[in-house]
Protein backbone atom coordinates (compact mmCIF):
# COMPACT_ATOMS: atom_id res chain seq x y z
CA UNK A 1 0.00 0.00 0.00
CA UNK A 2 2.87 2.37 0.79
CA UNK A 3 4.35 1.71 -2.65
CA UNK A 4 1.04 2.51 -4.33
CA UNK A 5 0.74 5.77 -2.40
CA UNK A 6 4.31 6.69 -3.34
CA UNK A 7 3.69 6.01 -7.04
CA UNK A 8 0.48 8.07 -6.97
CA UNK A 9 2.31 10.94 -5.28
CA UNK A 10 4.97 10.83 -8.01
CA UNK A 11 2.32 10.91 -10.72
CA UNK A 12 0.52 13.89 -9.20
CA UNK A 13 3.79 15.71 -8.48
CA UNK A 14 4.81 15.25 -12.08
CA UNK A 15 1.48 16.47 -13.43
CA UNK A 16 2.68 20.08 -13.52
CA UNK A 17 6.05 19.33 -15.15
CA UNK A 18 6.55 20.08 -18.86
CA UNK A 19 7.86 16.67 -19.81
CA UNK A 20 7.71 15.21 -23.32
CA UNK A 21 7.77 11.47 -23.86
CA UNK A 22 8.61 11.64 -27.59
CA UNK A 23 9.79 14.56 -29.70
CA UNK A 24 10.72 12.73 -32.91
CA UNK A 25 13.88 13.30 -34.94
CA UNK A 26 16.98 13.46 -32.75
CA UNK A 27 15.14 12.39 -29.58
CA UNK A 28 17.33 10.17 -27.37
CA UNK A 29 16.26 7.92 -24.52
CA UNK A 30 18.02 5.54 -22.16
CA UNK A 31 16.05 2.84 -20.33
CA UNK A 32 17.40 0.88 -17.38
CA UNK A 33 15.50 -1.68 -15.40
CA UNK A 34 14.45 -5.22 -14.67
CA UNK A 35 14.06 -7.77 -17.43
CA UNK A 36 11.24 -9.73 -15.88
CA UNK A 37 10.33 -12.18 -18.64
CA UNK A 38 11.46 -13.38 -22.05
CA UNK A 39 14.87 -15.03 -22.34
CA UNK A 40 15.34 -14.84 -18.55
CA UNK A 41 15.13 -12.74 -15.39
CA UNK A 42 17.79 -10.05 -14.95
CA UNK A 43 18.65 -6.45 -15.79
CA UNK A 44 18.26 -4.51 -19.02
CA UNK A 45 19.60 -1.36 -20.61
CA UNK A 46 18.52 0.18 -23.93
CA UNK A 47 19.22 3.28 -26.00
CA UNK A 48 16.84 4.74 -28.61
CA UNK A 49 17.50 7.46 -31.20
CA UNK A 50 14.66 9.13 -33.12
CA UNK A 51 14.95 9.07 -36.91
CA UNK A 52 11.65 10.94 -37.46
CA UNK A 53 8.25 11.44 -35.80
CA UNK A 54 7.40 7.73 -36.15
CA UNK A 55 10.60 5.62 -36.02
CA UNK A 56 13.50 5.17 -33.62
CA UNK A 57 16.45 2.79 -33.77
CA UNK A 58 18.67 1.70 -30.94
CA UNK A 59 20.52 -1.02 -29.12
CA UNK A 60 20.29 -2.89 -25.86
CA UNK A 61 21.73 -5.51 -23.60
CA UNK A 62 20.06 -7.81 -21.12
CA UNK A 63 22.03 -9.72 -18.49
CA UNK A 64 20.19 -12.64 -16.92
CA UNK A 65 20.48 -14.01 -13.37
CA UNK A 66 18.08 -16.94 -13.71
CA UNK A 67 15.69 -18.76 -16.02
CA UNK A 68 17.89 -17.93 -19.01
CA UNK A 69 17.21 -19.60 -22.34
CA UNK A 70 17.42 -23.42 -22.15
CA UNK A 71 19.24 -23.07 -18.77
CA UNK A 72 22.46 -22.87 -20.81
CA UNK A 73 25.15 -20.72 -19.11
CA UNK A 74 26.14 -19.36 -22.55
CA UNK A 75 22.69 -17.71 -22.79
CA UNK A 76 23.14 -15.30 -19.89
CA UNK A 77 23.39 -12.22 -22.19
CA UNK A 78 21.15 -10.92 -25.00
CA UNK A 79 22.76 -8.17 -27.12
CA UNK A 80 20.40 -6.66 -29.68
CA UNK A 81 19.45 -3.88 -32.02
CA UNK A 82 15.93 -2.50 -31.83
CA UNK A 83 13.39 -0.70 -33.96
CA UNK A 84 10.38 1.12 -32.47
CA UNK A 85 7.31 2.80 -34.01
CA UNK A 86 6.13 5.69 -31.81
CA UNK A 87 2.36 6.22 -31.74
CA UNK A 88 2.20 9.38 -29.61
CA UNK A 89 1.08 11.62 -32.48
CA UNK A 90 -1.04 9.01 -34.28
CA UNK A 91 -3.04 8.28 -31.11
CA UNK A 92 -2.98 11.95 -29.98
CA UNK A 93 -1.56 11.00 -26.59
CA UNK A 94 -0.64 13.52 -23.89
CA UNK A 95 2.89 14.99 -24.14
CA UNK A 96 4.12 12.92 -21.18
CA UNK A 97 3.04 9.55 -22.64
CA UNK A 98 4.31 7.52 -25.61
CA UNK A 99 3.26 4.06 -26.74
CA UNK A 100 5.55 2.16 -29.10
CA UNK A 101 5.52 -1.32 -30.62
CA UNK A 102 8.91 -2.64 -31.67
CA UNK A 103 11.24 -5.51 -32.43
CA UNK A 104 14.60 -6.65 -31.02
CA UNK A 105 17.08 -8.62 -33.13
CA UNK A 106 20.40 -9.90 -31.79
CA UNK A 107 22.28 -12.77 -30.22
CA UNK A 108 21.64 -14.78 -27.05
CA UNK A 109 24.92 -16.50 -26.27
CA UNK A 110 25.70 -18.30 -29.53
CA UNK A 111 22.08 -18.32 -30.73
CA UNK A 112 20.00 -15.89 -32.78
CA UNK A 113 17.62 -13.88 -30.62
CA UNK A 114 14.40 -12.23 -31.69
CA UNK A 115 11.90 -10.30 -29.62
CA UNK A 116 8.76 -8.26 -30.18
CA UNK A 117 7.30 -5.85 -27.66
CA UNK A 118 4.85 -3.07 -27.08
CA UNK A 119 6.08 -0.44 -24.71
CA UNK A 120 4.99 2.71 -22.96
CA UNK A 121 6.93 5.60 -21.44
CA UNK A 122 5.57 8.18 -19.05
CA UNK A 123 7.71 11.14 -17.95
CA UNK A 124 7.25 12.82 -14.57
CA UNK A 125 9.83 15.54 -15.24
CA UNK A 126 11.72 16.80 -18.28
CA UNK A 127 14.39 14.12 -17.79
CA UNK A 128 13.00 11.26 -15.66
CA UNK A 129 10.19 8.84 -16.38
CA UNK A 130 9.20 5.18 -16.25
CA UNK A 131 8.82 2.57 -18.96
CA UNK A 132 7.28 -0.86 -19.36
CA UNK A 133 7.58 -3.24 -22.29
CA UNK A 134 5.57 -6.44 -22.68
CA UNK A 135 6.10 -9.17 -25.23
CA UNK A 136 8.43 -12.12 -25.56
CA UNK A 137 11.24 -9.86 -24.32
CA UNK A 138 9.75 -7.53 -21.71
CA UNK A 139 11.01 -5.23 -18.99
CA UNK A 140 10.21 -2.30 -16.72
CA UNK A 141 12.19 0.47 -15.09
CA UNK A 142 13.42 4.06 -15.38
CA UNK A 143 13.59 6.06 -18.60
CA UNK A 144 15.95 9.03 -19.01
CA UNK A 145 15.63 11.82 -21.58
CA UNK A 146 19.03 12.87 -22.94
Amino acid sequence: MKKLCFVLMLIFAGATASAQAWTGKGDQKINAGLSAWGYGTGITGTYDYGLNQLISVGAGINGYFSNYKDNDDDNRVFVFGRLNFHLKDALQLPEKLDIYPGIDVGVVGRDFGLGAHIGARYFFTERIGVFAEVGNNGSLGVSINL
